[in-house]
Parts: structure tokens; sequence; C-alpha cells
């Protein structure tokens, strides 16, 4: 009776007998997905993206980045204005961010005063040109991939994830290595067919702003093309008041100037 009692005590408490339960892998995927992107009711940054070829050569991208949360861990809006180089400074690119159908996705070509709808098919395409994909922007669903719980490494946990529909995307799993206090995603491992890594993404440093713990530098690598992009989020805040009306078709044309800073 005792043993009994005890070994239903010590499941309860999320202890297995041998040692600690692992964790969920569905629950440990929604936490890092609400770290990276779901933080406060809303959110500002101003961003540099530094992009440097194979050749060491460098250029610049520079814009803010607005973000309204609709559902707490589901639907989302994100609003992109660039500020820097001089090409694209003006353009501007929305995200309605849904979880049970695919994103919708615009983007504003000032110089030809032109707003084109992105496709769903794109969204595994370079974002501005950079190693960060539209996708990366504002957060791969998590209900798009099966989640697996590979092992503890450290101060990390480490997810393996596999794309419920493999046509719709260029990897074959990737791997996500979670910190076990903070539930940030420190790094991300992608893999194609043939189990060969292509991609990485890395957080290089984070800090804790308005009490939330927050990303602040990241680095996407293409392994093939040896071209990387370090991504510094500056000027970071939460719980800023944004209006649903500013990401609209209106203010891709019109940028909303009240919380866009050049």
């Amino acid at each position: 009776m005792i043993k009994r009692f005890l070994v239903a005590f010590f499941l309860c408490m999320g202890i297995a007998v041998g040692g600690l339960a692992q964790p969920d892998a569905d629950e440990l995927a929604k936490k890092a997905s609400f770290i990276s992107y779901y933080q406060g009711k809303d959110g500002k940054s101003l961003v540099t993206m530094t992009i440097t070829d194979a050749q060491g050569r460098t250029r610049e991208r520079q814009m803010t980045i607005l973000r309204l949360n609709i559902e707490e861990n589901g639907a989302q809006k994100y609003y992109v204005y660039f500020h820097k180089p001089a090409d694209v400074k003006g353009m501007a690119y929305i995200v309605w961010k849904h979880i049970d159908k695919d994103d919708d996705r615009w983007l504003y070509l000032s110089a030809m005063d032109l707003v084109r709808r992105i496709a769903a098919s794109d969204k595994r395409s370079s974002f501005a040109g950079t190693n960060f994909l539209y996708e990366d922007v504002s957060g791969r669903s998590v209900s798009l991939d099966a989640h697996e719980f590979e092992k503890e490494e450290g101060d990390f946990y480490i997810l393996k994830n596999t794309p419920k529909d493999a046509a719709q995307v260029e990897f074959a799993y990737y791997k996500v290595w979670v910190d076990k206090k903070t539930f940030i995603p420190m790094k991300a491992h992608y893999y194609d067919e043939q189990d060969s890594l292509y991609r990485t993404i890395e957080v290089l440093k984070t800090q804790e702003i308005q009490g939330n713990p927050t990303i602040v530098t990241m680095k996407a690598s293409d392994l093939n093309s040896g071209s990387s992009t370090v991504t510094q989020f500056n000027e970071v805040t939460y719980d800023i008041g944004l209006g649903d009306d500013i990401f609209t078709e209106r203010y891709l044309r019109k940028t909303p100037v009240q919380w866009i800073k050049g």
C-alpha cells in the first residue's frame, strides 16, 4: 500500500521512478513560441539586420517592427516599416498571423506605389534579401509541426520538430535548443532529406525588458552559401497601446508616424 502511494505521489509531482519525467514536447514548443513572439499585449522595436556574404562584404537593413496580439498564443498582427537603405525606404510589410490557416501577408513597394500580396508558398523565402525568412519574422505556428522531446543537454531541452505537410517547406526537420530557465529557443538547426545541416539560427544575446526575457541579438546562417545575417533588436518596448487599425492596407501607404521612428 505504502509503495503504491509513493509511486502515485511522485508521478503526480511530475517525477517518474528513476528520475525526472521528461517535458511534454507540445507544451515546451508552445512556451518557446510564447517567449519569442507573444510577450506583452503588443510590442515595438527598431531593428538592424546586417547581412554578410561569403566574401565578407556587408550591407544593412533598418526597420521598425510593430506587433499586436489578437489571441493569447494565437492570432497576431505585424507591421514592418523599412528605414534604410535608400532603395527600400518607405517599403512596408503587414502580416496577419493565423493558427488554423495560412497567414495573410502584404508588401508595399513604395518606389512603385504598389501593394503586393505575398503568396503562402513564399513564406519560406528570403525576407528583404537577408538570411531570415518571411516566416521567421512573425514565427512559425507550433501547430504546423509534430514535436518530439529528444533529450536534455546541459542547460537546454532539445526538441525535434517535423513538418506535418512536408510539401510546404524546404526542410525535413529542425531541432531547437530551449533554455530550461527562460524557455527562450537559443538555437535552431535545420536539416534536409539527407540529414544534412544546412541552416542555423542562434541567439547571441538576451536581456530582461519590462520583466520579460527578450532576444536582442540573433544570427541566421546559410551553411551552403556561407552568408549570414545578424539581427539587432533595439529600443524594445512592450504594452505601448497599439490599435488594430494600423495593421491595414491603408497604413501600408500612409505610415503611422506616431509609432515609427526614423
